[in-house]
């Protein structure tokens, strides 16, 4: 009797688990897909901008994990510029003039003026830029000045065929001059001809280098330049080197900074299941450095890195842009967007952040995005068109753009939409 009760006892058990366990899976069944994952990351409010904030955390809230629509089959993703978006300032600039300054380069002086010359057209540059004598400067002029002062500094540098210190060489009227007239061209060519001719341009001065040099050196100019102040600097090149080209100034900002709150957005992003991406347009390897390496806080994976390229045989880089990949500027920003990751995702991003007309067409020519964040740099153009329109938006529930604002002096954000720029004490919202 004994053992019969112990039987119908036992299998009582097993009835009774055997439900419970239909029942979990039954419950499990009808949750919606997203309903089993732990709490997502919030966004910390940090120096934001709070109606900023707050549009940015419904962005993440209404497309993230804990959203019902969630599909990780089709996960929503971002894309943000790097360059005075992502940091403040830009990291290709500063390692333009780190190298300068270091002579950083692999380039004999028949090659500096083909690198120089390259994709640029001949003639003089646009109304401001001309020397101190106000005659206008042209490519040739410039350009045969600066392969005199290289091929000194060549001849004469230990780290290229010399024998003398970079100290020495740097205290010389031909590195003043080089690096007046170097930085003073790259500007012109910008202004004059565009950033599709301007931002390629200046990769052309990494020929000969491999991919690991490259690395190397943006991660030590990176270094260097969060350590400086943020300072805006003239150079002026010496009389006694006037040349074809004359006696020339140019000014440069130095310093970089990281943004705490974009790197925090990045990584509460991806917690709530949304692909963070960087399209930017200095070279690819070189902003790699920068949002990759866990020391700088913003911890995205290599392959979410797209940038510039150029040629490269047998692991040397070229003095040519790669034959069919977009400029990564303006339109060209739209196009490896579609190109790459609406091929990959099957649809477009939800969320762009930039902060200069070259990244004016990805915010507008993409249906897929929600939301615009526009780092404010009270700049005119196309961009000042999208600040503008953040600007009319400012009070109203679903904004298609928001601003967040900075002061430039410290590189950090305020919390606010208007900006305080370098050297200024007040806030500005849109450019006058």
């Amino acid at each position: 009797m004994t053992r019969m009760l112990h039987v119908q006892a036992k299998r009582h058990f097993w009835w009774v688990s055997l439900l419970l366990i239909v029942a979990l899976f039954a419950t499990q069944a009808t949750m919606p897909a997203n309903a089993a994952t732990t709490t997502a990351q919030v966004l910390d409010k940090g120096k934001w901008a709070p109606a900023t904030y707050k549009a940015v955390q419904e962005l993440i809230d209404k497309n993230g994990v804990n959203s019902p629509s969630y599909n990780a089959a089709k996960k929503p993703y971002a894309v943000f510029d790097w360059d005075n978006t992502s940091i403040m300032h830009d990291t290709q600039e500063a390692l333009f003039v780190y190298q300068m300054h270091h002579l950083a380069y692999k380039l004999t002086p028949e090659e500096f003026g083909k690198a120089i010359r390259t994709n640029v057209p001949e003639g003089p540059f646009s109304e401001g830029y001309k020397n101190v004598d106000g005659k206008p400067v042209t490519l040739d002029a410039i350009a045969t000045d600066l392969v005199a002062d290289y091929t000194y500094l060549y001849q004469n540098y230990k780290g290229l065929k010399g024998t003398k210190s970079l100290e020495e060489v740097t205290a010389t009227e031909q590195f003043a001059d080089f690096r007046a007239k170097l930085y003073f061209l790259y500007e012109a060519i910008n202004d004059t001809h565009s950033n599709s001719v301007g931002y390629p341009w200046v990769l052309y001065l990494f020929t000969n280098m491999t991919i690991d040099e490259v690395h190397k050196l943006a991660e030590v100019s990176n270094d260097a330049s969060l350590g400086m102040a943020i300072q805006k600097v003239t150079w002026t090149s010496p009389k006694a080197l006037a040349g074809k080209a004359g006696v020339i100034t140019a000014s440069h900002t130095t310093g970089l900074r990281l943004t705490s709150e974009v790197a925090n957005l990045m990584n509460t992003l991806r917690s709530n299941g949304i692909d963070v991406y960087v399209v930017s347009a200095s070279l690819e390897d070189v902003v790699r450095v920068f949002a990759t390496l866990p020391k700088y806080g913003y911890n995205l994976p290599t392959e979410n890195i797209i940038g510039m390229h150029l040629e490269t045989k047998d692991g040397v880089i070229q003095n040519k842009y790669q034959t069919n990949y977009p400029i990564t500027v303006g339109h060209g920003k739209t196009e490896v967007i579609q190109s790459v990751l609406e091929k990959k995702y099957g649809h477009g991003p939800i969320l762009i952040a930039g902060d200069s007309n070259g990244d004016f067409e990805m915010m507008t020519e993409l249906k897929s995005v929600k939301l615009a964040l526009v780092i404010n740099r009270v700049k005119g153009g196309k961009i000042g068109q999208q600040a503008m329109k953040a600007a009319e938006q400012l009070g109203k529930t679903n904004p298609s753009v928001v601003l967040q604002g900075r002061d430039e002096n410290t590189g950090m954000w305020i919390p606010n939409e208007t900006t305080i720029k370098l050297g200024k004490t007040e806030p500005e919202l849109l450019a006058k």
